[in-house]
């Protein structure tokens, strides 16, 4: 119907709405809102995706350390002499159960070995590093350096460690400064080695504007070489560490005292080789932990 059109009677029967069907009211309880499932919102999605990738991480590794116990259980059950790996987790169950026990220089715990062995480690490569990192800025900021040493270095470095220890028995004439030496001199090279190749590489350009600066050495050095050649360091330092703890089961083998070295010796003596497959994880474990931790100092350093 037209508005133009409308009569007074239509208008009466418009305004009365008596031929307009009133809108049904939707009931609320008849429609209930539907539930998000968990796992369809954002944190189920981040669980689920976790989750995954938890096992993906840790299937491999876990599934490695399976393969590795049943080569060992299967060898330990051809050859007799070798303790299997129950055998040997009860024997380290026991072990550990008092690693701090002393009955004299011949017979502490675990824990005093690996301390000592440490103790060891640590003056040497502390040595090694106040050392040989000076030595490798000079050897590559200076190139007359460079040629004079790069003889004595590529002849010395290739040395066996333990091929130092008599001379160090015979020049220091005591197992324990020795065994340092032998750290020191074997966990130097790294530390020489790429920190030299960390000031050559540094961009030419760098030094030819500290140059027109008039900068002197030691503001070439804070501000130039050393952030420049701060990761070589320490990929120097990372390699020197497992080199030094390599070492020194060797060196405390042939010296004697209280070490992990010595302890796996004395065990042999004693012909319990289930102690001595546990100094060999505990060897490993420890060298593993070493190198993690410079590896997290590494990390917390910018070389931008």
């Amino acid at each position: 119907m037209s508005a133009v059109n409308a009569t007074t009677e239509n208008l009466n029967d418009i305004l009365s709405c008596e031929d307009i069907a009133p809108t049904p009211q939707v009931s609320t309880a008849a429609a209930p809102a539907r539930r998000t499932p968990y796992f369809e919102t954002e944190s189920g999605k981040r669980l689920v995706e976790n989750t995954l990738t938890l096992f993906r991480n840790a299937i491999p590794p876990l599934l490695g350390m399976l393969l590795f116990v049943g080569l060992w259980g299967l060898i330990s059950h051809s050859i007799k002499n070798i303790p299997g790996p129950s055998e040997t987790w009860t024997s380290a169950v026991e072990l550990f159960s008092d690693p701090f026990y002393d009955n004299g220089p011949n017979d502490q715990g675990i824990g005093w070995n690996i301390l000592n062995s440490l103790y060891r480690v640590g003056i040497g490569f502390g040595l090694a590093a106040a050392v040989g990192i000076p030595l490798g800025f000079m050897v590559g900021r200076f190139d007359f350096l460079n040629r004079m040493l790069s003889p004595i270095i590529s002849i010395l470095r290739p040395v066996s460690p333990l091929a130092w220890l008599p001379i160090g028995l015979l020049v220091l004439q005591k197992a324990e400064p020795a065994s340092i030496w032998v750290i020191f001199i074997s966990s130097i090279w790294p530390m020489v080695l790429n920190t030299a190749a960390g000031v050559q590489r540094i961009p030419q350009d760098y030094l030819n504007v500290a140059r027109v600066l008039n900068l002197s050495e030691f503001k070439v050095f804070t501000k130039i070489l050393f952030p420049a050649v701060l990761p070589y360091v320490l990929t120097g330092v990372r390699l020197s560490i497992g080199v030094a703890w390599l070492v020194i089961v060797a060196a405390e083998m042939l010296t004697g005292g209280v070490g992990i070295g010595f302890w796996v010796w004395d065990e042999w003596n004693n012909l319990n080789v289930a102690h001595i497959i546990i100094a060999i994880f505990v060897v490993g474990i420890v060298g593993l932990l070493l190198e993690q931790g410079l590896m997290l100092v590494a990390k917390r350093f910018s070389y931008e």
